[in-house]
C-alpha cells in the first residue's frame, strides 16, 4: 500500500476551511522521524472568501508544491488533511513561530514540530540515472494515450495502452495501483513500477492498460468521501473499455492490482464472470485491520523499537481500529478513543508510550488524540480498516497468481499469502498459485535494510526475477 506509509510521499493536500484569527499564513517547516529524518514543508496562505490553501513539499523525497485536501484554522490550532495518504497534521501553537502537533497516519502518530521561516529548502532533485529499469523509446511495441468517460461522462479518465508487434488477439491486463493518488506508472520516488511492468509483459505478448488514479495526470474526479468501492467502479469503466480494443482476446483478459489496488482486483472479480484471471502483488489476503497492526509492528521494528513496547502498543492499536469502525458518530468516536488513549497511557510503562507514540505529556496525548479522532472523518480509511477479503475471494471464479516480497514490511507476507489461500480454497477458482518471493520488498525491489526510506535509494525499480515469475505464470496459465 504504497499511499499508507508513515512517511509522507509524493500526495495531494488541497484548500479548506479556516476562519481563524491566528496567523496561520506563510512557510512551515518541520522535520518527521520515520528512521532518518524527512524535512516537510506546508506553504499556507489566505484566501480572499478568509478560507486557507496550503501545498506541501518534501525536499528528500522531491516532492514540491503537491495541492493540499483540506487546512482548517481554529483559535490556535491548524489541522492539514492528506486523503491520498490517509494522514492528518494537528498542532497548535506554543508561540507566534512554532506548531508543535502529531502526524498520524494508519493508525500510528508521530510527534511533529514545525517552525515558520521566510526561506524554504529546494526540493532535491531525483537522479534519474538511477532509475535504470525506466523504458525508453523507441519501443518494440505499439504505446497509445487514450482518453474515455464514464457512462454519465462526470469523470474522464487518461490511460497508456500498450500493445505487441504483430497480429492479434492477445490477452490483455488492466493494472490497479495501491492506496493513495498514482499517476499511470504508479510513480513513487523516481521510480515508474506500472511502466516497467508493462513494458515487459507487451515485450512478452501481452496488451496492458495503466490508468492515472481519480485526480491525477489526465484522469478527474473527486476524492471526497470515495472508498475502494468507489475506485473499483473507476476500474470497471477502464475494463469495459479495454475490452472494445480490436487487438484484445476478450475470453483473456484480467487484472493485475498492487496493495489496495488488489483489494479492487477483488471486487471486480467476485462481480464479473469475464475475468479470466488475476495477478496479486501484495494484495490484501486477511482483514485490513489486521493487516494494518502487522504493518505498524513491522515498521516499528524497522524503526529498532523494542518488541515489549511494539506489544503493548498492539492492544492500543486494536481499540483504536475498533472505535474508528464502529463508533457511530465522531462525538462518539471522541470519547471512546480519549478513555481507551488515557487508560492505555495509564497502564503502560513511560518508556514504551513515547517509543510508539510520542506522548510524553498532557498536551502530547491531547494531540495524539485529536489526531486519532480525525481519522475517523476519512471514509476511505473507516472503509479500507473494516474490509475483509474473504467473502470476495470465496466468490471469485478466475486464475489466481498471488505474490509477496518476504522482506515487505507494509503486508507482511506469511499471514497475507495464508490468508489468501484459505479465501481462495473455499471459492471457485480452481488455478491459484500463491508465492513468497525471497529478498523482495512491498514495490517488489531486492532490497538490502527493507526499510520504507530504502525505496527510493535502491536503484532497481521491480525485480527482474519477480517479472520473470509473473510471464512464466502467464504464459503457462493464461496463453
Amino acid at each position: 500500500m504504497k499511499k499508507y506509509l508513515l512517511v509522507i510521499l509524493i500526495c495531494s493536500l488541497c484548500a479548506a476551511n479556516a476562519g481563524a484569527q491566528n496567523n496561520f499564513a506563510g512557510n512551515w517547516l518541520g522535520k518527521l522521524n520515520v528512521g532518518r529524518e524527512l524535512r516537510i514543508v506546508f506553504h499556507v496562505k489566505d484566501t480572499l472568501d478568509g478560507k486557507l490553501k496550503a501545498t506541501m513539499d518534501s525536499p528528500d523525497q522531491s516532492a514540491k508544491d503537491v495541492p493540499c485536501t483540506s487546512a482548517t484554522a481554529v483559535g490556535d490550532s491548524l489541522m492539514i488533511a492528506m486523503e491520498n495518504i490517509h494522514g492528518l497534521f494537528a498542532g497548535k501553537l506554543v508561540d507566534p513561530v512554532t506548531l508543535s502537533g502529531m502526524w498520524s497516519q494508519s493508525g500510528h502518530s508521530l510527534p511533529m514540530e514545525l517552525k515558520k521561516v521566510d526561506e524554504t529548502p529546494d526540493v532535491l532533485p531525483v537522479p534519474r540515472s538511477e532509475r535504470p529499469q525506466n523504458p525508453k523509446p523507441p519501443f518494440n511495441y505499439k504505446s497509445e494515450d487514450v482518453i474515455y468517460f464514464n457512462k454519465d461522462r462526470s469523470i474522464q479518465y487518461g490511460a497508456t495502452i500498450t500493445t505487441p508487434n504483430g497480429k492479434g488477439p492477445f490477452p490483455a491486463i488492466l493494472m490497479l495501483t495501491g492506496s493513495g493518488q498514482q499517476n499511470r506508472d504508479e510513480e513513487i520516488m523516481g521510480h515508474k513500477p506500472f511502466a516497467v511492468i508493462a513494458d515487459y509483459l507487451t515485450n512478452a505478448g501481452y496488451i496492458v492498460m495503466r490508468v492515472d488514479d481519480r485526480g491525477m495526470g489526465k484522469t478527474t474526479g473527486s476524492l471526497d468521501s470515495a472508498t475502494s468501492m468507489d475506485f473499483a467502479k473507476d476500474a470497471m469503466v477502464s475494463f469495459d473499455y479495454l475490452q472494445k480494443v480490436p487487438e484484445v482476446n476478450r475470453k483473456r483478459m484480467g487484472l493485475m492490482g498492487h496493495s489496495e489496488g488488489g483489494c479492487i482486483a477483488q471486487i471486480i472479480a467476485a462481480e464479473r464472470n469475464d475475468v479470466d484471471f488475476v495477478v496479486f502483488l501484495a494484495a490484501p489476503g486477511v482483514r485490513s485491520s489486521i493487516l494494518m497492526e502487522e504493518q505498524n509492528s513491522a515498521y516499528m521494528a524497522s524503526l529498532g523499537i523494542p518488541q515489549p513496547a511494539i506489544d503493548k502498543y498492539k492492544m492500543l492499536y486494536s481499540n483504536i481500529v475498533r472505535d474508528i469502525i464502529y463508533s457511530k458518530d465522531s462525538a462518539i468516536a471522541h470519547k471512546a478513543l480519549a478513555q481507551h488513549i488515557n487508560d492505555w497511557v495509564k497502564q503502560t510503562d513511560t518508556a514504551s508510550v513515547v517509543a510508539t507514540t510520542g506522548i510524553h505529556d498532557e498536551e502530547s496525548k491531547e494531540e495524539f488524540i485529536d489526531a486519532a479522532v480525525g481519522t475517523y472523518a476519512n471514509k476511505w480509511y473507516r472503509y479500507f480498516l473494516s474490509y475483509d477479503p474473504k467473502p470476495n475471494l470465496v466468490r471469485m471464479n478466475c486464475k489466481v497468481l498471488a505474490l509477496n516480497g518476504d522482506r515487505d514490511i507494509q503486508v507482511v507476507s506469511r499471514p497475507n499469502l495464508a490468508g489468501l489461500r484459505i479465501g481462495l480454497s473455499q471459492g471457485k477458482s480452481k488455478v491459484v498459485v500463491t508465492k513468497e518471493l525471497k529478498g523482495l520488498n512491498h514495490l517488489f525491489q531486492t532490497c538490502t535494510k527493507c526499510t520504507v526510506e530504502e525505496y527510493g535509494e535502491l536503484e532497481e525499480t521491480f525485480s527482474p526475477m519477480a517479472l520473470a515469475f509473473i510471464v512464466g505464470w502467464l504464459d503457462t496459465a493464461v496463453k
